[in-house]
């Protein structure tokens, strides 16, 4: 065989690879958006699992918040645990975890069924994600085409979190409640054997016994950090034993875990990676991207419903705007990333955030469709522009052997900054809008007090009120809403701000490591080969 001939097989042979990776992308993203539909596909079923298996409030709660909050728990712990024993192998299992809890939840009959089924896909979730981000970083080392791939998973995640409740809806028009759970199944079908076939296995460093008291310890502290944080967000007393004792329960458990991890030769989590600036930058900025984004959509869900009465359907159709836009900054964040470098990308989906939430402010009373389709393009536009980047950075700072390591972290803060932000903008959103519901003329005093919890509560009082009194008191709601989303909006366009500051640490252009094996010329190959 002539050198050019070998040159020539050799390119075939790259070109082959280089063809693989994509479709490994694709499984990937399929996994991706599995997860992604699966954390919000439920809500909009929630009535129907009332009226069917009827829950109790405190079961209820359990029953929407066990799958965010376990999966969110031991993100690091499956993250460092497929580094340790392949992350292939972890993504497998947790495809088979997430079909058979599926299958669990379908058909519970209980709600005590149901809520296990839930954290068994918690479990599933918590395997899957931190796999894809990790394989992800392995089978792409070149950093342009990884900031292609990362954009282009980056929005499929936009896609899953907006396509959860319309695919729940429809699946409810037609069909009962647990079919948004079968759905699931076909899905890991497919993907398990495609995954065993295509997909790559990957390992990190093996250095030492991997730290199970560690894993355990971040897990249990996670879990108790994530619930507390949802109980703020959800409303309740700040000062309750049931708040109180899960935040300082895991706040101890977390400290534990990083005072250990320091102490050990081979930690489970190397936390040297926050000592480079562009790493824990990057993990800021994920969260106060977050806190922004999950805190805002639920206040303009509430508004497009409450104050201009919208149905649900229309609420979420008045919300994909946001959607498209994210897919658009994530297809479009690799080239721009290597033009602007991340400094200047993550500043400036910050800074174009901020200004659309300062546009938001004209929100009224009144319905103005133009307004809101610019905000929410904006919004999507700037935020996804954000998190693209952050990521990208993120992981291009981590050890390819630390990927699934430093993918849980960045999985955690994503989930963190959720529950801080719905935490957060609720408590600004609630002491801005109670003080208008103290006085209203006509208004009994007790009243007032259940109306000022929220705007839906309002609504309830008002109409049990009736006649003057109610009217009076509706509107005073809506007033006050408004008001309270004016202030919240300020609140979010500040921290952004300060996200944006925060992002002056980045690095100012996009450093492309060269490749690490070049193939030769045909020429080349030749002259080496009679040479030899």
């Amino acid at each position: 065989m002539s050198g050019t001939t070998t040159a020539a097989a050799l390119r075939r042979r790259a070109a082959g690879a280089g063809a693989n990776r994509w479709v490994v992308l694709v499984v990937l993203c399929v996994s991706l958006l599995l997860v992604a539909v699966d954390a919000t596909v439920l809500h909009v079923a929630v009535p129907a699992v009332t009226e069917d298996l009827r829950p109790g409030a405190i079961e209820l709660l359990w029953i929407v918040d066990t799958y965010p909050l376990v999966c969110a728990s031991l993100l690091i712990l499956f993250g460092t645990l497929g580094d340790r024993v392949g992350r292939r192998r972890i993504l497998l299992l947790g495809y088979a975890l997430f079909g058979i809890a599926s299958a669990v939840a379908a058909f519970a009959q209980s709600p005590q069924t149901l809520i296990g089924a839930r954290a068994l896909l918690g479990v599933g979730g918590a395997m899957i994600m931190p796999a894809t981000l990790s394989i992800l970083r392995q089978v792409f080392p070149d950093r342009r085409e990884r900031a292609l791939a990362i954009g282009i998973w980056s929005a499929v995640a936009a896609v899953g979190a907006a396509v959860g409740p319309l695919l729940g809806g429809f699946l409810l028009e037609h069909f009962w409640w647990g079919s948004v759970f079968l759905v699931n199944i076909p899905l890991m079908l497919v993907s398990l054997p495609v995954g065993r076939l295509l997909l790559p296995e990957s390992t990190g460093r093996r250095d030492g016994p991997w730290d199970v008291v560690g894993a355990l310890m971040a897990a249990a502290g996670l879990f108790g950090a994530v619930l507390g944080v949802k109980r703020l967000g959800g409303g309740e007393p700040a000062l309750s034993v049931l708040t109180v004792v899960p935040l300082l329960v895991g706040a101890v458990l977390l400290v534990g875990f990083v005072r250990r991890q320091r102490r050990r030769t081979h930690p489970l989590v190397d936390l040297g990676m926050f000592a480079r600036p562009a790493f824990s930058t990057s993990v800021g900025c994920i969260v106060l991207a977050m806190l922004a984004l999950v805190g805002l959509e639920l206040i303009a869900a509430q508004y497009l419903q409450l104050v201009l009465g919208l149905s649900p359907l229309r609420t979420g159709l008045r919300l994909l705007p946001l959607t498209f836009a994210a897919m658009a900054a994530g297809l479009a964040g690799a080239r721009a990333l290597r033009r602007f470098g991340p400094r200047r990308m993550v500043c400036f989906g910050f800074c174009l955030t901020a200004a659309a939430v300062v546009l938001l402010t004209a929100m009224g009373r009144h319905d103005d469709a133009g307004l809101l389709l610019t905000g929410f393009v904006l919004l999507g536009f700037g935020l996804e522009t954000t998190l693209f980047a952050a990521y990208e950075s993120m992981l291009n700072e981590a050890p390819a052997a630390q990927a699934g390591g430093a993918a849980a972290i960045g999985e955690t803060s994503y989930q963190l900054g959720a529950g801080i932000g719905i935490a957060l903008l609720g408590s600004v959103m609630n002491a801005a809008y109670a003080p208008g519901l103290a006085a209203v003329p006509g208004v009994p005093a007790d009243a007032s007090r259940a109306a000022s919890h929220s705007v839906g509560e309002a609504y309830e009082v008002a109409g049990q009120l009736g006649g003057s009194a109610g009217a009076a008191l509706r509107r005073a709601a809506r007033d006050s809403f408004v008001h309270g989303l004016h202030v919240t909006l300020l609140v979010s366009a500040g921290l952004l701000l300060l996200g944006a500051l925060m992002a002056l640490r980045l690095p100012r252009a996009m450093q492309c490591e060269e490749a690490a094996v070049e193939l030769p010329a045909p020429r080349e190959a030749e002259r080496s080969r009679v040479s030899a």
